[in-house]
Order: C-alpha cells, then sequence, then structure tokens
C-alpha cells in the first residue's frame, strides 16, 4: 500500500481539483458497484471494517488509498493501516477513523491522533454507523466537514448502500457528496 501521508502529499501539488471517494463497512466485500462509483477517483479514502486484505489491493487499482482499521478488522494489513490516519489530499488535512466517538476524542486532543500544535483537520471522516451524513459549520467543529459514508453492503437506518465523493482544490473542499450505490444483494 502506498505511503498515506506520501500519496496525499505527492499529489497535493497537481494542479486543478482532485476526486476522493470515501467509504467504510465493506465488511469484507467490495460491491461491483461501490467499485465501479470509485472508478473517477483520485484518492480513495477507507474508514474501517474492511474485513480483508484484498479489498484494499482492488481499490489500489484505481487510486492510492488511505485506510483505518475498524472493530471488525485485524492488524492483518501491515503498519501503514492503523486506528488513524491524518493524509493532506490537495492541500486539505484530513483525520480519518471509524467510530464517531473516536473521531471525537481525537478532535479533542485525547488520542495520539493529532499531536499539540497540529492543525485542525478540515475534514474529519468515520464510519461504524453505516448510516450516511454530512455534517458541516458548528455541528462539524472544530473540523469544518464530518463525514460518515455509510455502507456499501450493510446500510442501517434506512439508508441506500453508498459512498462519499468530493472536490477539493487549492487546500480547500469545492464540494461533498453521498452517491447511493444501489443495493447489494
Amino acid at each position: 500500500m502506498a505511503d498515506q501521508r506520501m500519496a496525499g502529499a505527492a499529489r497535493s501539488g497537481v494542479d486543478g481539483p482532485l476526486l476522493v471517494g470515501i467509504l467504510s463497512d465493506t465488511h469484507g466485500v467490495l460491491p461491483q458497484a461501490a467499485f465501479a462509483e470509485l472508478a473517477d477517483c483520485d484518492f480513495i479514502v477507507h474508514a474501517g471494517d474492511i474485513c480483508d486484505p484484498g479489498i484494499l489491493a482492488e481499490l489500489e487499482t484505481l487510486a492510492p488509498v488511505t485506510a483505518v482499521l475498524g472493530n471488525n478488522d485485524c492488524r492483518e494489513y501491515g503498519e501503514a493501516v492503523g486506528r488513524f490516519a491524518t493524509p493532506v489530499i490537495g492541500g486539505v488535512r484530513f483525520l480519518v477513523t471509524h467510530t464517531p466517538d473516536d473521531l471525537q476524542r481525537a478532535l479533542r486532543g485525547c488520542t495520539s491522533a493529532l499531536q499539540p500544535g497540529d492543525p485542525v483537520p478540515q475534514v474529519a471522516v468515520h464510519g461504524h454507523t453505516h448510516v450516511p451524513r454530512i455534517l458541516k459549520g458548528k455541528a462539524a467543529s472544530p473540523a469544518s466537514l464530518v463525514v460518515c459514508p455509510g455502507s456499501v453492503t450493510r446500510p442501517r437506518g434506512g439508508s441506500a448502500p453508498s459512498v462519499a465523493k468530493m472536490v477539493v482544490e487549492g487546500g480547500a473542499v469545492k464540494s461533498v457528496e453521498l452517491v447511493e450505490t444501489g443495493h447489494f444483494a
């Protein structure tokens, strides 16, 4: 797997917008519809509960991948995949972890994810709930955005299987949307 920090840094100087695909909770299966939806992405973020190293290998055929461990993952992915990731993609700082509780603890400085003096991430990403959501403004504070892409295999709360897609350019998030990928059978 490409080094998470280097992947973001290597492309951060690219002129023009970058498309970031965000998914979570694959639970050992990467549906073709989700794979196809991510095919145009410049970077992919997986927010945990991967449950099969082959999924990361498949995603890496599309773009550099940053991934974190979920509560159903083992350390079988090597040292490149830990509990937290802090990539910089297109000049945008991300904080990625699996659970919303870990995300809030990290944003409050109660974990090793952010060191004293580190800038607050602009985008905070989590999975675990299987319910897609995008929070902005005060609801996302201290980050600018909180994104949960839902689950591509086991959606909850009446949602459909989904991923999130984000356009970043010049150190800013230009747009973010949740994209339904179709029901997984």
